[in-house]
């Protein structure tokens, strides 16, 4: 266990820290799931904008690598492309 003051702070902080992290990269899966999911075009291109900016936000936040959130979204843009 923890002996000083702020080792204990440290700890509180990363517990509250860990929690948003996987909330945060749960939501972006969940998104992620949906788009690629949808057959239909047009539901597709309204939900591009959201998950793009998502991935932005989080690859700025550090929750995810900047090289995985291009690569996720250079994915998920060749799906909708190949949509009919």
């Amino acid at each position: 266990m923890a002996n000083h003051k702020s080792s204990e702070k440290r700890i509180r902080q990363d517990k509250t820290r860990n929690l948003n992290n996987r909330y945060y990269a749960k939501t972006m899966r969940n998104a992620l799931k949906k788009i690629r999911n949808t057959s239909n075009k047009e539901e597709a291109g309204t939900l591009l904008p959201k998950v793009n900016s998502m991935l932005d936000k989080l690859a700025k936040r550090n929750i995810i690598h900047a090289n995985k959130a291009a690569n996720l979204k250079s994915s998920i843009m060749k799906h909708v492309n190949s949509l009919e």
